[in-house]
């Protein structure tokens, strides 16, 4: 199996770039681990906690452009336009003790409602799966990763992480932990997988514009798959499948992850548009994914037990 360490000559910070050269490639169907850091200088915490070192290099080699720190990417022997790599999910680990969380000015869902910058350090118990809030709340930790994606478009040029996209990125979908699947459009050779932006914890919406930010190790395996048709992300959980839209606009995101949800419901348990839309209205549930990235996010999600055609993808 290989393993991509976090350094500056692996990690991209701030952007995605379908003319990136990859960092290692793999075959489809291999695993891979990926050690993951985030945050700048400034959210650094005092002493009795654990920086990793990478994390201070990556600073000292400085920011390309505002947005998160990435390892990658991992490009797939073969993987053209027109496929779709699955990412099987198979671990996230913590790889640090503390975890941040920012609110700032002119940011989040309420930018103006707090007009000073919060940072708060929070300490995470790797053992007992908490973080602990500073009045004293012992929190459960789910970690995912934030950000995960393949390159855009190489029209699109050198595009920020913030906004999630067709081609994945900032999709800060909390459903996305270990044991889900998630699928990506590819637009480039190689698809070029990349991921970062840990997060601890985080409710739907991240309304504040951070979730418990962290370091993270994921054990991923990147598999091509040329049998389905799948143009816009979609993930499934053991129990879901899920569907999304991003955009500016709440309705229109929902309306983006309504349609696709209506195709896959369609197809998986055999019955026409109509019925599929019905059954969404009836059992779909549409949840806000973030509130707070530009480009915000809602995804919806069907219980797989519902399709009676049940294949995997």
């Amino acid at each position: 199996m290989t393993t991509l360490h976090a350094n500056p000559e692996t990690c991209h910070w701030g952007f995605f770039d379908a003319n990136q050269p990859p960092a290692v490639t793999i075959a489809s169907g291999e695993e891979v681990t990926i050690h993951t850091v985030s945050g700048g200088p400034q959210v650094l915490p005092g002493d009795g906690f654990h920086v990793p070192p990478e994390l201070l290099a990556i600073h000292a080699k400085g920011q390309t452009m505002p947005g998160h720190i990435l390892t990658g990417p991992v490009a797939v022997t073969g993987a053209m336009p027109g496929d779709v790599l699955q990412v099987d999910i198979l671990d996230v680990q913590l790889r640090q003790d503390w975890g941040y969380n920012v609110i700032r000015p002119l940011a989040g869902t309420l930018p103006y409602d707090f007009d000073e910058t919060h940072l708060t350090i929070l300490p995470l118990d790797v053992q007992r799966d908490i973080a602990t809030m500073p009045w004293g709340l012992e929190l459960p930790l789910a970690p995912f990763f934030g950000v995960m994606g393949v390159a855009p478009p190489p029209g699109w040029g050198r595009i920020s992480t913030i906004e999630p996209r067709k081609h994945g990125g900032n999709i800060d979908n909390k459903e996305l932990v270990a044991g889900s699947t998630l699928y990506l459009p590819v637009h480039a050779p190689g698809a070029l997988f990349s991921c970062g932006d840990g997060h601890g914890a985080q409710g739907d919406g991240e309304v504040c514009i951070t979730a418990i930010e962290t370091a993270l190790t994921g054990r991923f395996r990147l598999t091509l798959r040329r049998d389905l048709a799948v143009i816009y992300p979609q993930a499934e959980t053991p129990t879901h499948v899920i569907t999304m839209g991003m955009d500016p606009d709440l309705d229109r995101c929902a309306e983006m992850a309504l349609r696709d949800m209506i195709t896959l419901a369609a197809d998986r348990a055999g019955i026409t548009r109509a019925q599929a839309y019905m059954l969404c209205s009836l059992a779909g549930d549409l949840r806000i994914t973030q509130t707070v990235n530009g480009c915000k996010g809602v995804h919806m999600m069907m219980a797989k037990a519902l399709l009676s055609q049940n294949a995997d993808f």
